[in-house]
């Protein structure tokens, strides 16, 4: 799994800027004006081989100075809680700030053994490197003399905070073969309700682990003498203990990107009282009102480009206006809706009545098989390929492509690759019909197929 990296610091040192500048895209609202940044972002950076999960704590705007000391001690606890590594960022320009002085406090109260690294920003030549200096007095290891936005000593920098960074994945994650199953859902859907249910109904818990998301509880279990690890993205510190929501939801987000990024299948819970409007009188016209909800959508999206295997599981059902055919036409208008996921598992479950429960861990057990298997080249060249002379791929500028030789390269996720004698020609509708066959052929039911294409000899 990804290391997390957080970058803190008080408003208007650059925080934005260098989170764009290290994530290469321009996704940060980038402005003097102190505290212009609400929204706070996150992303995934890979620098020469080694990934890592960025994350911008910018965003609060303290409307008083005694809010502002409060504010900026709960930004930065949270940070240190979340990340494994930190970067500090003060302003090369302005100098060393009183507010720099409480925010290295909070770090060593809080951060215990994890790195920080020290960055001086607005450093943008030689000239000022001797700004650094003023800053040796934070007491920490030497500062990096940087320019976020000219992107001066930033490659040093990366190197720096990846020096320990395993390439493409940690030793630990994957010597740990069991599967991994993880709970996500918007809040209140039953994401706690669903883990207490399947604890009980597995009653064979054989330990609880910590999580590598911070206040969190792995539980394992065994199903069929299998070990599962249940993830549960719940455990972030209460809202009582927090004035500001919206770090409760940013980093509850955070939270779930990273349970993707360990789990194999992800546990889509949806509130389905919120998703098929009961209250309405006419069922079709609750029917034609649905929709998932954008962040269960964004979620999807997540899963889908992670190559994990989903599940999407509609809870409190019992609370449904229902008759027999009510979940095949929610199934129906969500593939309708999601053209690009229709080979998306639903069921219909109640946590709190247990209805339908044990089907959960089955049907994410069938997820993670699918997701292992591997299919034989014959096979796959008989059936597909024989599909193809059936409808080849037109022409494109007079070009004809031929599709030759097919053989899945990857399990976990299952990748295929097609030999052809144009493979940067190759549509993406015909890709579409390629993934279709596959499917009819070979199911993989609730599992993204990667494909690519490549050259034959």
């Amino acid at each position: 799994m990804h290391k997390v990296v957080a970058i803190v610091g008080r408003p208007n040192v650059g925080k934005s800027t260098l989170f764009n500048r290290i994530i290469g895209k321009k996704i940060a609202i980038v402005h003097h004006k102190s505290g212009v940044t609400r929204d706070r972002n996150y992303g995934e950076v890979e620098w020469n081989g080694k990934k890592f999960f960025l994350i911008d704590t910018g965003g609060f705007v303290p409307d008083s100075d005694e809010a502002f000391n409060r504010q900026i001690r709960e930004q930065i606890k949270l940070a240190v809680n979340e990340a494994d590594k930190i970067i500090f960022i003060v302003d090369g320009i302005a100098g060393l700030h009183p507010v720099d002085s409480e925010i290295v406090k909070v770090l060593r109260k809080n951060a215990g053994n994890k790195e920080i690294y020290l960055v001086v920003n607005k450093i943008d030549s030689e000239n000022r490197d001797i700004n650094t200096m003023d800053f040796f007095r934070l007491g920490l290891d030497e500062p990096y003399a940087v320019s976020a936005i000219n992107g001066r000593n930033i490659a040093d920098l990366l190197d720096k905070i990846t020096h320990n960074i395993n390439k493409d994945t940690d030793d630990e994650e994957e010597s740990d073969t069991r599967p991994k199953f993880a709970i996500i859902g918007r809040p209140n859907s039953g994401k706690s309700s669903l883990v207490n249910a399947l604890i009980k109904e597995n009653r064979h818990i054989v330990s609880e682990i910590p999580g590598t998301t911070r206040d969190s509880i792995d539980s394992v279990l065994k199903y069929f003498k299998q070990e599962i690890v249940l993830i549960d993205t719940a455990g972030l510190i209460k809202k009582s203990k927090l004035r500001d929501a919206e770090s409760l939801e940013f980093y509850s987000t955070v939270r779930t990107y990273r349970s993707i990024d360990r789990c194999d299948v992800v546990m889509l819970i949806v509130d389905s009282t919120i998703l098929y409007q009961s209250t309405v009188k006419t069922p079709d016209l609750a029917l034609s009102r649905m929709r998932l909800d954008k962040q269960d959508i964004k979620i999807i999206e997540d899963v889908a480009t992670k190559r994990k295997g989903i599940l999407v599981i509609f809870n409190k059902w019992d609370l449904i206006d229902r008759d027999s055919k009510t979940s095949e036409l929610i199934i129906k208008k969500i593939n309708e809706h999601l053209r690009s996921y229709e080979y998306l598992k639903f069921i219909f479950i109640s946590a709190l009545t247990k209805q339908r429960i044990h089907k959960v861990l089955k049907e994410a057990m069938k997820i993670y098989n699918e997701r292992k298997k591997q299919i034989k080249t014959s096979e796959l060249n008989e059936k597909i390929l024989k599909r193809i002379m059936e409808t080849p791929h037109p022409s494109v500028k007079g070009r004809e492509i031929k599709i030759n030789y097919i053989t899945q390269i990857k399990t976990a996720p299952p990748v295929f690759a097609f030999f052809t004698n144009e493979p940067k020609l190759v549509t993406e509708n015909y890709k579409r019909f390629l993934e279709k066959k596959i499917r009819e052929f070979f199911g993989f039911t609730g599992v993204p197929v990667g494909m690519i294409f490549k050259k034959k000899n």
